[in-house]
């Protein structure tokens, strides 16, 4: 999965910090651009293990677009990094999964031609965390009323 990272550039006197917004506490800091990376890989094992350890899906990445008009992080800058979540997913388990015909087929079509996706299995991977993020999201909307 692709994520955003926000960093807020160091000189002499500060460090460089690097937060991935979407993963709320996930952040690291170096006196380097170079060592700030660095362990931002090691905060985000951290980060990913500990949401395994509590049997929770690591959420998606949002927007950089949408990110990059947060005010929160105005003035810093920007890169994405490819983040596999697959090992903090508890394995894989394969399962038959029975669907229509007509959708099986624009499925596999779309997977063809959409080098996204890397097989049926990926696109309806994809397809899954879409959903459970956006149950999630509403989820939280209806306990903030």
């Amino acid at each position: 999965m692709l994520y955003p990272i926000a960093i807020e550039t160091g000189d002499k006197e500060y460090a460089y910090g690097v937060v991935f917004p979407d993963l709320p506490g996930c952040f690291s800091a170096g006196d380097t651009l170079e060592e700030a990376l660095a362990n931002a890989k090691e905060a985000v094992t951290y980060y990913l293990e500990d949401l395994a350890e509590h049997e929770q899906v690591p959420p998606a990445a949002g927007s950089l677009s949408d990110w990059q008009k947060d005010e929160a992080y105005q003035g810093w800058a920007w890169a994405v990094v490819e983040i596999d979540i697959e090992p903090y997913l508890g394995g894989a388990v394969k399962k038959n999964v029975t669907l229509p015909r007509l959708l099986l087929m624009k499925i596999d079509n779309l997977v063809k031609s959409n080098p996204a996706y890397k097989d049926r299995s990926h696109f309806l991977q994809t397809a899954a965390f879409r959903e459970i993020a956006q149950a999630n999201q509403q989820d939280t909307k209806a306990e903030d009323e």
